[in-house]
């Protein structure tokens, strides 16, 4: 998977926005003003992404992914997870997370935001 496989399947999701808030090297989506990932643009060697995760669930990830899923860097690292690309997960594992990370952050949006976006 690479950037700009994370960038359309993100963009395929509903209400999202793209931003660059942190400057011109990081790509950060949103749902409803909240982030659910962010990538970096200056990546060489390996594509790697920050996204939501559940704090048990994150924890399970890392330690059967232990070269793949790692704390969230420059995270919380209780709710985000970094996840390298191309290496022990499948594109649809990644799609999944991604999606995981969308589904938390849309749950956790105040009623009223909801309604305006729906």
């Amino acid at each position: 998977m690479h950037i700009e496989d994370i960038r359309e399947f993100c963009l395929s999701l509903s209400f999202v926005t793209e931003e660059m808030p942190f400057g011109p090297d990081t790509l950060v989506f949103k749902v409803g003003g909240k982030i659910f990932l962010l990538v970096g643009l200056d990546q060489m060697d390996s594509v790697r992404f920050n996204v939501k995760c559940d704090p048990e669930y994150a924890i399970e990830l890392r330690e059967q992914y232990e070269q793949t899923v790692l704390p969230g860097y420059h995270m919380n690292k209780k709710h985000w997870n970094t996840v390298y690309c191309n290496r022990e997960l499948s594109d649809y594992k990644l799609k999944e997370l991604i999606a995981d990370s969308y589904d938390l952050v849309f749950k956790s949006l105040p009623k009223s935001i909801k309604d305006s976006l729906v």
